[in-house]
């Protein structure tokens, strides 16, 4: 009886995957016989919880991904960084203090904090830092410094943004590059009128702008266009006839720090007349980058642990926390902090967790570049490798929930649409999925939905 039981359910599974792939199949191939996917290449893959395969659509054919690219970040951070790992930022002085009076530099440092200055962590917003370094100083008696700020923004290498993206895209906030030091997320709003500014979320250090904005249409169809170090930024594009916020990426945010300390000490009556110098800067005027002093240590401020940080990677798609992921990888495990090195880390991982080395293509660390490219096959087993590490309720959590009810990252990007995640249907089978489209004419996120709908 036990045996017929057993065999009367092991082909009710059957029955049950077959009944799954047929709809899929049928789903898929509806999708690509219409007209708007005629040039569209697709790849899809759905295992199960097991990693048994339930449907393959091509899917070890490597195609740019857009944001789904993080799921290899994000999860190759947490195995090796750890997710308790933090970043430093530390203040020291240099020379001695006597009366009061600092006769010598302040310096400010960091290892790349990606959180220094952000509004998503309370203890990280802009005021809380400067309010804090502040009371340090005054915990050293100093009310006087004779020197000059020294913003040493030299822990990552000069390259601030990964070579394969596209200049439509650097200016603007989701372009954002990254510093040795960091600030604010790098990014900065302005309110428009039609074509007036109005205001700024803060006042930007050493910006000149080209203003090229039409009025028209009905929503926000502008760029911003900044380059790292450039004090020249340009807006074009069209904005409608009412006040809304633009957002960009700050061309030089170690400075923008500096200058709001510059400030706080004004406004804290601490007597500062020097001058406010990054050490980028000094490289580019011939000139030697100044020693930060491993003594005197003024203050360390720490940022939130790595799996905070990777919550807002995947839940908000901050391309920003992939890129200083990425430059961190390679800092920590090649000793060489460039995005290269870190690229190439991040596909020996997966290579070494038994993913086909010619189904992943990194470029950065994000998904920005088109120049990326992973199978839909390559996504799935990178979600199954991180559903069996004692880190994964970490990476789950951070993934959002789409209106289909699905825990899962989307990507989008010109010509590009793409999830990947977990789901469990009404019948309580789990699976992993990853579906990718690109030269798709219209925006593909509904249409691959009603695949994807057919696993509920």
């Amino acid at each position: 009886m036990r045996k017929t039981f057993v065999v009367f359910a092991l082909s009710a599974q059957i029955i049950f995957a077959q009944n799954i792939t047929q709809k899929l199949d049928a789903a898929t191939k509806d999708l690509m016989n219409s007209s708007e996917a005629v040039s569209s290449s697709l790849s899809f893959y759905v295992s199960d919880e097991s990693g048994k395969m339930i449907y393959d659509y091509q899917g070890s054919k490597g195609l740019s991904t857009a944001s789904t690219q993080k799921i290899f970040t994000a999860a190759a951070a947490l195995e090796t960084l750890g997710k308790n790992y933090t970043y430093k930022t530390t203040s020291s002085y240099s020379g001695t203090i006597s009366n009061g009076n600092l006769e010598g530099n302040l310096f400010v440092t960091s290892t790349g904090d990606p959180t220094l200055g952000s509004w998503r962590y309370e203890a990280c917003k802009p005021e809380k830092f400067k309010q804090k370094l502040i009371e340090s100083i005054k915990k050293f008696g100093i009310k006087k410094i004779s020197g000059d700020l020294i913003i040493d923004d030299s822990y990552f290498d000069h390259q601030t943004i990964p070579g394969g993206w596209p200049w439509n895209d650097l200016g603007n906030y989701y372009g954002a590059g990254v510093w040795g030091i960091n600030w604010r997320e790098n990014q900065f709003d302005i309110n428009i009128n039609g074509s007036e500014f109005k205001s700024f979320s803060y006042p930007l250090e050493g910006v000149n702008w080209l203003n090229d904005l039409k009025v028209g249409g009905n929503s926000d169809q502008s760029l911003i266009f900044t380059a790292p170090h450039s004090n020249v930024a340009l807006i074009n594009g069209t904005l409608p006839s009412k006040t809304v916020t633009v957002s960009g990426s700050t061309p030089n945010p170690p400075l923008q720090l500096g200058v709001e300390i510059r400030e706080s000490l004004k406004e804290a009556g601490i007597d500062f007349s020097g001058k406010v110098i990054t050490n980028s800067q000094l490289e580019i005027e011939g000139k030697k980058a100044l020693e930060v002093p491993k003594e005197n240590v003024i203050l360390t401020n720490e940022s939130p642990t790595l799996d905070k940080i990777i919550y807002w990677l995947l839940r908000k798609s901050i391309n920003f926390y992939g890129e200083t992921i990425i430059k961190t990888l390679g800092k920590e495990k090649s000793g060489n902090p460039s995005f290269n090195s870190g690229v190439a880390f991040l596909k020996d991982f997966w290579k070494s967790k038994g993913i086909n080395q010619n189904m992943i293509n990194f470029a950065d660390g994000s998904g920005l570049s088109p120049q990326n490219y992973a199978s839909a096959k390559a996504e799935v087993q990178a979600l199954l490798y991180a559903k069996k590490q004692p880190w994964f309720e970490s990476y789950f959590d951070g993934f959002p929930i789409h209106e289909n009810g699905m825990k899962m990252k989307s990507g989008t990007m010109k010509d590009t649409k793409s999830f990947a995640g977990y789901h469990t249907s009404k019948e309580g089978k789990k699976y992993v999925f990853s579906i990718i489209i690109n030269n798709y004419q219209g925006s593909g996120s509904s249409e691959l939905q009603k695949i994807l709908n057919v696993l509920k």
